[in-house]
């Protein structure tokens, strides 16, 4: 769900034009913040194409404000509670890249879900829609979320392209892609406001690091749900 690299890209390219403009006063060489802005790139561009930007994840997490730590507890607890609600297995959470390196699990910080139904039922043409419409509707919940609480989503961009691709694989023409996306979203925003008490109690949760069975078995006492027995 994180935007760190675009953020990098543009303080790169704003201490070029501030080294530009102040460079001259303090007769600094124009030819030291042209290195620099090269070399932030480079970085950038190397650790895309080798990590997938995780580097970079993890270099921004580390500062990251008390208000961007909330907006994700709030990103990834909306998607947690509407793939609970659609009965979306999920495997694991975490929330910032220091995380996910602790846990090895060499993916991207947020909710991991087990994807095996998605791809067998996707096997199925049958199924596809149906299961491609729900796991749309899992992804859009983080950008739904935010919409709620803050009024606008700043992360996103890595659920927007998952579901865009899903449905590109699965032959949705690329002038429906946006109609997918909207009906997600507004399915997305419905469950959550339907359960926003829970989606806070949640948020609270996951902030405490419970466990993924906690966090679920919250829910079930939130949502008024058969509570299984531990027996």
């Amino acid at each position: 769900m994180s935007d760190s690299r675009l953020n990098l890209v543009a303080i790169a390219i704003f201490l070029m034009m501030m080294s530009a403009l102040v460079g001259p006063i303090v007769h600094l060489s124009p030819a030291i913040p042209a290195v620099a802005t090269l070399g932030i790139l480079g970085i950038i561009t190397a650790d895309q194409i080798s990590w997938q930007g995780r580097g970079t994840d993890f270099f921004v997490g580390l500062f990251q404000t008390k208000a961007e730590k909330e907006r994700i507890l709030c990103h990834e607890a909306g998607h947690f509670l509407v793939a609970h609600c659609l009965q979306v297995p999920i495997t694991n959470y975490s929330l910032s890249p220091w995380e996910v390196l602790r846990q090895g699990s060499g993916g991207m910080a947020g909710v991991q879900f087990d994807t095996t139904n998605l791809e067998n039922q996707c096997r199925d043409w049958h199924l596809r829609p149906q299961a491609l419409e729900r796991w749309a509707t899992v992804w859009m919940a983080g950008i739904a979320a935010e919409k709620i609480i803050y009024g606008e989503a700043q992360g996103g961009n890595g659920d927007r392209q998952q579901l865009r691709q899903a449905f590109r694989r699965a032959g949705l023409p690329e002038i429906k892609l946006n109609q997918k996306e909207s009906w997600a979203f507004l399915q997305a925003k419905n469950l959550l406001e339907q359960h926003r008490q829970a989606h806070g109690q949640l948020q609270q949760a996951l902030a405490q690091r419970r466990s993924v069975e906690e966090c679920r078995y919250l829910l079930a006492q939130q949502l008024g749900e058969p509570i299984a027995s531990s027996n």
